[in-house]
C-alpha cells in the first residue's frame, strides 16, 4: 500500500509539473503570436504618419514588450518567483555591461542616432568612403547595401564619431563638371555654349540657375567649372548624359579639348635613336621613326 501511495504521489507531482511547463510554453507561443499581430497592427495604424525608421522602431518595441510580458507570466506559471528572476536579471545586466562596454557604447550611440535623425531607412549615405543605401537601423549597428550590391555593417559608435554624408536628404543636387579648353579658345564663347546646353538638357533644372566659372589655368588647359542642378534620383544618369552632350557640343563647335603630350628624351650627349613599328604580317608594314635629340 505504501508503494502504491508513493507511486501515485510521484505521478501526481510529475503530472502537475508537466502541466505547469505546458502552460508556460503555451503562454510563450501565445505571446509571440500576439506580439507579432500587435506590431503589425501598430505599423499599419501609424502608416505614413512617421518615417520608415520610426515605424520599424515602434513595431519592434511593441513586439518585444508583449513578448516580455508573456514570458514573465510563463515563468510565474512554471513556478519561478519573479523577484528572484528580476534580481538575477539585474545582476546579469550589470555583469554584461562591464563585460561588453563596446556593445553598450553602440547601444547608446544608436539612441543618439534615433534622436538626431541624421538619416532614415532608404537614404543613401557615405561613411568613411563607403556609400550605400540604409536597409536597417538596429540597436548595435546600421546596415548598408552598396551600389554593387554588397552588405555592409557599420557600428553605431563609428557613425557617431565619423563624418556622415546623407546624399538623399534634399530633393535636388548640384553637379560640378570640370571642362578643360585650350588656351587659344574664347572662354566667354564656351561659357555661352555651356549655358545654352543646360537649357536644352531636360535633366537640368531651371531653378536654381546653372552657372559657369573659370577655376584654374592648368598646365595645358583653361579649367572651367560647369555647375547644374538635377533631381537627386537622376544624379548618375544626369552626369553621364550631360558629359556626353558637352563632348558632342565641343566637337561640333570646333573647340579643342587639350590633353598632355609625352616626349621621348635621350639626353644631350646621345645620338637620336630609331623606333621601329612592325606590322603583324609583312616587312612592308615597317615604319621608321626618327626621334630628334632635344
Amino acid at each position: 500500500m505504501e508503494d502504491n501511495a508513493g507511486t501515485d504521489a510521484l505521478f501526481g507531482w510529475i503530472s502537475t509539473d508537466l502541466s505547469q511547463w505546458l502552460n508556460a510554453a503555451f503562454l510563450v507561443i501565445l505571446g509571440l503570436i500576439l506580439g507579432s499581430l500587435a506590431a503589425r497592427s501598430i505599423s499599419r495604424l501609424i502608416g505614413d504618419r512617421t518615417s520608415r525608421h520610426h515605424n520599424v522602431v515602434i513595431r519592434r518595441l511593441v513586439f518585444y514588450v508583449v513578448v516580455l510580458l508573456f514570458a514573465m507570466a510563463a515563468l510565474r506559471e512554471a513556478g519561478f518567483s519573479l523577484d528572484v528572476v528580476l534580481g538575477a536579471a539585474g545582476i546579469l545586466t550589470v555583469a554584461l555591461g562591464f563585460a561588453s562596454q563596446t556593445s553598450a557604447s553602440n547601444m547608446i550611440s544608436g539612441l543618439f542616432l534615433l534622436m538626431e535623425k541624421s538619416f532614415e531607412i532608404g537614404d543613401v549615405i557615405e561613411v568613411e568612403g563607403t556609400i550605400g543605401e540604409v536597409v536597417a537601423i538596429d540597436l548595435l549597428s546600421v546596415k548598408l547595401r552598396t551600389p554593387d550590391n554588397l552588405y555592409v555593417r557599420i557600428p553605431n559608435e563609428t557613425l557617431i564619431k565619423s563624418r556622415v554624408v546623407n546624399r538623399s536628404r534634399f530633393p535636388i543636387r548640384r553637379l560640378d563638371l570640370v571642362v578643360g579648353i585650350a588656351y587659344a579658345e574664347d572662354v566667354e564663347r564656351v561659357e555661352t555654349l555651356l549655358l545654352k546646353l543646360a537649357e536644352n538638357e531636360p535633366v537640368c533644372l531651371e531653378e536654381p540657375k546653372p552657372f559657369v566659372v573659370v577655376t584654374a589655368f592648368g598646365p595645358s588647359s583653361v579649367d572651367v567649372q560647369f555647375s547644374v542642378w538635377v533631381p537627386q534620383d537622376k544624379v548618375l544618369d544626369g552626369r553621364s548624359s550631360i558629359m556626353v552632350a558637352i563632348k558632342k557640343m565641343l566637337d561640333r563647335e570646333g573647340i579643342e579639348i587639350p590633353f598632355p603630350h609625352t616626349s621621348v628624351y635621350a639626353g644631350s650627349h646621345s645620338a637620336p635613336f630609331r623606333v621601329q613599328l612592325l606590322g603583324p604580317d609583312t616587312q612592308d608594314n615597317k615604319e621608321i621613326l626618327d626621334v630628334d635629340e632635344k
